[in-house]
């Protein structure tokens, strides 16, 4: 996986970004709704195969790292008129272009490698092994499990187990 130099997702230097707050707290943050009309934060995915993430709203801005890696999930944690703040499965921030941005849900594998299961259940037949990195379209979520799709093959992996999808989505 190369979406960035020096390692899969290489973190970069703190850089202070411009934006604009439009809910404060813990509580409101969690029903707060962007100039877009639609909630923050949320999860979408890039759109391309090369996406810039710059330091501020804008192109005037410095673009402080390329991704290469299209369907890469993204959670959109500020709007600033047709600009994204968004975080990385890392926790990096950066300033995207909308255009650039899908609204395609995908997910990624973390920590280690995760067992789909053929049904959402532990004791079901494992279907694919996923190292972490992996990235998958997400089908659904059920509770604990969520339905994945990795290149044509599906299956049921825990929650806990990728990175793409907000806690109170699909609780039950």
């Amino acid at each position: 996986m190369t979406d960035r130099p020096h390692g899969p997702m290489r973190k970069a230097a703190s850089l202070v970004l411009l934006g604009v707050m439009l809910v404060h707290g813990p509580a409101a943050a969690a029903k707060a709704v962007g100039p877009s009309g639609l909630p923050l934060p949320r999860f979408v995915s890039l759109a391309d195969d090369e996406v810039n993430a710059r330091t501020g709203p804008g192109k005037d801005y410095p673009i402080r790292w390329v991704y290469t890696r299209r369907n890469l999930p993204v959670r959109i944690v500020e709007e600033f008129d047709v600009w994204r703040k968004v975080q990385d499965p890392e926790g990096d921030e950066g300033w995207i272009h909308a255009q650039l941005l899908s609204s395609k849900r995908s997910v990624v594998m973390v920590g280690t490698v995760r067992e789909l299961h053929r049904t959402a259940s532990d004791s079901a037949r494992v279907v694919l092994r996923a190292e972490p990195g992996v990235v998958g379209t997400l089908v659904n979520c059920n509770g604990r499990w969520c339905l994945v799709d990795v290149q044509g093959q599906r299956g049921w992996v825990e929650r806990d187990g990728i990175w793409g999808v907000l806690e109170d989505e699909w609780p039950n």
